[in-house]
């Protein structure tokens, strides 16, 4: 049995965070918690089932304020970036014009509009995202680079996507498939890397400042359709970059299963609901 406060502090050390993320939250602290219900999206209706069917707490996956608060976790891409090579100046110059834009569309947001629900059901209630994600991303990573250590130069963007689909359960589970989604399933990968795990995908510029400074292969779970028609027209001054899109569900799932993983050790028996794919 848990505590509210005990699932996100285990949340938290599995990344090695020494504070919650700006994205996750407690909204009803509760104790003794035995059963779960965690899905990606959480409304009001969830928690009145999980009422209903006497789980001890819930857990929703993404946040509920649309950037007001959540939007420092963003300025994790400028790090991500960073690390893969990108120039802090080009990082900078790629994330920071979105900020004030997460922050703004935060106002119009009801953001108390399922946790009021949690508070009068009287249910515990948290969301945990970031760390998910960034659990995520790490195995996504790990199975890229594994990929790229096995077949070396001669790396092709379908063998990526194949062992990606080999090593997560969660992608046979999704509807949306792991897609190529610039370039062709025969193109090279040279260097790969997954951007993931900070609020929300970067778009055509971030993608675009990963392609200038050295990456070969982007893989986002994610993209607007507009924004992929920018990258296609962009001018990289080099070679086009590559994008694999590997879908929200089994991303987000993945990451998710890591921690159900660690809360079940724990003595938490977790169902999950509302996009929450099995392993």
């Amino acid at each position: 049995m848990l505590s509210t406060d005990q699932m996100m502090q285990l949340a938290n050390q599995l990344i090695g965070a020494e504070q919650t993320p700006a994205d996750s939250a407690i909204f009803v602290a509760g104790q003794n918690i035995q059963r779960a219900l965690f899905g990606v999206d959480i409304n009001s209706a969830h928690l009145l089932l999980a009422k209903q069917l006497g789980f001890d707490a819930v857990i929703a996956h993404h946040p509920y304020d649309r950037g007001l608060l959540s939007w420092p976790v963003y300025l994790k891409h400028i790090d991500l970036m960073v690390k893969a090579g990108v120039p802090q100046a080009a990082a900078e110059a790629a994330v920071l014009p979105r900020i004030e834009m997460l922050r703004q569309a935060g106002h119009s947001v009801n953001n108390d509009e399922v946790p009021s629900t949690a508070r009068l059901l009287g249910i515990p209630f948290l969301n945990v995202h970031n760390v998910c994600d960034e659990l995520g991303r790490r195995e996504l990573q790990r199975v890229v680079d594994e990929t790229i250590a096995r077949n070396g130069e001669d790396t092709l963007l379908d063998d990526i996507v194949g062992a990606l689909n080999q090593s997560f359960g969660e992608f046979g589970h999704a509807a949306a498939r792991v897609e190529v989604m610039l370039g062709e399933t025969d193109d090279y990968a040279g260097k790969t890397v997954v951007a993931h795990g900070a609020y929300t995908n970067g778009g055509a510029a971030v993608a675009a400042a990963y392609f200038r400074h050295g990456v070969d292969t982007l893989l986002y779970i994610h993209i607007q359709p507009e924004e992929l028609k920018k990258l296609k027209d962009m001018d990289y001054g080099r070679e086009k970059g590559r994008l694999i899109v590997v879908g929200h569900l089994a991303a987000d799932s993945i990451g998710m299963n890591v921690y159900i993983r660690e809360l079940e050790k724990q003595g938490v028996e977790v169902t999950r609901c509302s996009g929450a794919l099995e392993p």
